[in-house]
Parts: structure tokens; C-alpha cells; sequence
């Protein structure tokens, strides 16, 4: 018997949700351009006095991220605020002055230290480490710095990990992020801090500013989070009590392919516990 089916509107889940908490990559955008359909969504959403939240494991802060979608072509309009794993990740450096940190990541995330008296070093004389991705995600995988993460292991350093993705679309392709050498640390014994979904400080941040902009406590059956990832936005929903609308367009597309419905054995396989309710790509 199917028991977890396709919807093709939003507008068919939210007439008893107050907040939108939606995941950005995967959903709004691939990384080179933005789904004009989901951004409608979200803008009706919001015109009919829902509060949308933006909720990311971008390594960046949250107006940085703007900068990004507005590049992109998605207007201000289109949510109430922002809420990034980078921004968690500041918050960890700001209350470390006088630690040094080794950078683990691209040149392009460099906004994440913005404005904090941050104190580069070496590997071999770090205190800690902050991870936002790989230096060269075009061409690098987590197994290009299992030697690095010996070394570091070797010291008994902290990882800090600011995007707790494995992958992220960009465009057609699928690309490594930080979670992938945060989960190879892990499985070296390493000791890992994660910030972003699927861990509840973002969720928690979020609800609280959702709550201050209506002016009155939400209650978590009033909420719908909206991601692609089984392993972060999925799981991160769970954990934090609410429901979740599940995005079959983006990371595990080919999963979904052909699909119309999943029986009680596909569900299991796909996610453990389902989510309220499957959607090819957010429309409203």
C-alpha cells in the first residue's frame, strides 16, 4: 500500500503552518541559478502572512548569503530572514580570542571571519580547526585530506565544521563540502563541533527570530521546514519536532526518478522516518 505520495503545491500543506523554515541550495537555487517557481512559493507564502525562514549550511554569513541570492535573482521579498551555519560558526571564533585557528577552505568563504580578530596559524600550531570546505571542491573529494586529518588528530585538535553538507548541487554536478572531511575526522576518532542542519542551535536560532518578527510564540506543529537532504534537512526536522516537506529535485534526484509514490519498504530505505509529504520541485 502507497502511504507517502507526491503534492505538487505548497499552497496544499500550509494552511495550518505559521512559519516556513526552507532550506536555500537544492530548493531556491542550484548554485548557478535560482527557480523562479520556489521563489514565487515562498513570496506567497509570506504575502499571506506566513514568516519564511531561510535556514543554511552555507559557511558564510547571512549577508553574504543575501549578496548571493540576490545575484542570482531572488529578491528580498521573497523571505523574512536569513539564518547560516556560518553566522553559528563566527559565534564559536568571536568567544576564542587569543586561540589560533587553521583555515580549512576556500578563499571565497573568507566572509566568515569578517570583522573578528581571528588568528590564523599552521596546522602543526593551531589550536583548532574550522572547516568549510575543501580548498578545491572543483576537483578535491574528503580523501584528499585524510593525511591532513591524521595530522590533526595527532594533535587532539577541534574541528569545527561550518557546513555539515557531504554534497551540494552546483549546476548539474554535485560537489564536496565540509561535512565530508568533518565525517572523515570522525570516523578517525577526531573530535568534531558541527553548526548548520541537521543540528538543533540553527533550528532553535531560527524559530526564536521567526518568533520575534510575529510577535508571539510559535508552536512547533505550526512549522514546516522544506529541504532536499535526507541527511541534514530531513533528519535536522525530526530531531527538532516539526514537519518537513522533502524536495525530490535536488541531491538524491536519481533516487526519485519515475516515482509516483513510495510504499512502507521504499520509505524505509529512502528515510528511516517519512517526511509529511514529497514534492518535485516547490511551487505554490
Amino acid at each position: 500500500m502507497t502511504i507517502l505520495r507526491f503534492v505538487e503545491h505548497l499552497s496544499e500543506l500550509v494552511a495550518d503552518v505559521d512559519v516556513v523554515l526552507s532550506d536555500i541550495w537544492g530548493v531556491v537555487h542550484n548554485g548557478l541559478e535560482s527557480f523562479p517557481d520556489a521563489c514565487a512559493a515562498l513570496k506567497t507564502a509570506r504575502d499571506q502572512g506566513r514568516t519564511v525562514i531561510l535556514i543554511t549550511n552555507a559557511p558564510r554569513p547571512a549577508d553574504s548569503v543575501q549578496r548571493q541570492l540576490r545575484k542570482l535573482g531572488v529578491a528580498d521579498d521573497n523571505y523574512d530572514a536569513i539564518v547560516s551555519s556560518g553566522d553559528l560558526t563566527r559565534n564559536y571564533v568571536a568567544a576564542r580570542n587569543g586561540q589560533s585557528v587553521f583555515w580549512l577552505g576556500p578563499e571565497r568563504d573568507n566572509s566568515i571571519y569578517r570583522g573578528l580578530d581571528a588568528v590564523f596559524a599552521p596546522l602543526d600550531q593551531a589550536d583548532y580547526i574550522v572547516c568549510t570546505g575543501p580548498f578545491d571542491d572543483e576537483t578535491e573529494s574528503a580523501e584528499d585530506y585524510r593525511v591532513m586529518m591524521g595530522e590533526a588528530l595527532a594533535r587532539k585538535l577541534p574541528l569545527v565544521c561550518a557546513n555539515p553538507d557531504i554534497v551540494v548541487e552546483r549546476g548539474d554536478r554535485l560537489v564536496y563540502c565540509a561535512g565530508a572531511i568533518a565525517e572523515l575526522y570522525r570516523e578517525l576518532g577526531g573530535e568534531v563541533i558541527f553548526y548548520g542542519k541537521p543540528h538543533r542551535p540553527i533550528y532553535q536560532r531560527a524559530l526564536a527570530i521567526a518568533q520575534a518578527l510575529r510577535g508571539a510564540p510559535v508552536p512547533l506543529d505550526r512549522v514546516l521546514a522544506i529541504g532536499d537532504s535526507v541527511r541534514t534537512d530531513l533528519a535536522g526536522a525530526q530531531r527538532f519536532g516539526i514537519d518537513c516537506l522533502f524536495v525530490t529535485r535536488g541531491i538524491h534526484a536519481a533516487a526519485f526518478e519515475g516515482l509516483d509514490g513510495l510504499d512502507a519498504l521504499q520509505v524505509r530505505e529512502l528515510f528511516g522516518h517519512p517526511p509529511r509529504a514529497l514534492t518535485r520541485e516547490l511551487r505554490w
